[in-house]
């Protein structure tokens, strides 16, 4: 990512559709399982914090919440934010102890660590510092065949199908709780849009994480509710989306045996 882009993710986080609506499926699929308690919860590629202050709905009264990126730039708006727990450092290489944490979520961030087998190696230090009965909260894009220009300005490294996505969370000794697309009722639109750029031969480049101009402020209202209404949906036990621009799976680190 460029410095632009990080200065686009800051002004973007709380209020553009995307961010807004995605954080909306969180909490539907979240909200079960973490009743109110005090927890010590770490955001693993937190990028600008805009996730960071949302998190403390499950932090209680006497938890925190830890930052981590490995991007010194994207730790600065952080502190921006006044986030006072962060740390600079690889997610493939976690500087905690086992053990650590009750909630660990990762936001769109195994797909852009580089590296053969670096979103399994950060999926097993995710496992090692939860501590038993914790929860892990993964999500990434999904589909090879969806990568796009917004791909290739971000370095996006991988995309997912949600059983992959699940079988790599297993292996890394997790239990899946629930696992999900996201970004549903969009992903015909998406399809369409990237299939007429492909026909007219027009090139799908840059990110899409940037203002929209003022006069189409309507259509950032109007995307956030089809992903509130995906949200509604995923309030209800069992329920799972079947295809989806996002794929998400949610984990617990077992509990040891005595």
């Amino acid at each position: 990512m460029q410095t632009e882009d990080y200065q686009y993710l800051y002004d973007l986080e709380e209020s553009f559709w995307w961010f807004a609506g995605m954080r909306e499926i969180a909490a539907s699929l979240l909200d079960p399982l973490l009743p109110p308690s005090d927890r010590v919860i770490l955001d693993a590629g937190c990028g600008t914090g805009g996730n960071l202050e949302w998190l403390t709905r499950y932090a209680g009264n006497n938890g925190r919440v830890v930052g981590l990126d490995l991007v010194a730039t994207a730790l600065e708006f952080c502190r921006t934010r006044n986030h006072q727990y962060l740390a600079q450092a690889s997610a493939t290489e976690l500087p905690f102890a086992e053990d650590s944490f009750d909630l660990i979520t990762s936001f769109d961030v195994l797909v852009q660590i580089p590296g053969e087998g670096a979103d399994d190696q950060a999926l097993r230090e995710m496992q090692r510092v939860l501590k038993p009965d914790g929860i892990a909260f993964i999500r990434g894009a999904a589909y090879r065949w969806m990568r796009s220009g917004h791909d290739e300005a971000l370095d996006t490294q991988r995309r997912y199908q949600i059983n992959e996505l699940c079988e790599k969370t297993r292996h890394a000794g997790l239990q899946v709780l629930r696992a999900t697309y996201a970004n549903s009722l969009l992903l015909p639109a998406a399809v369409l849009r990237r299939l007429l750029l492909k026909r007219l031969g027009l090139a799908d480049s840059g990110s899409d994480v940037k203002p929209l101009p003022p006069n189409w402020q309507w259509l950032n209202r109007l995307l956030q509710r089809a992903l509130s209404c995906e949200a509604r949906w995923l309030r209800q036990p069992q329920t799972s989306l079947p295809a989806g621009l996002s794929a998400i799976c949610i984990a617990r680190k077992p509990a040891r045996k005595t």
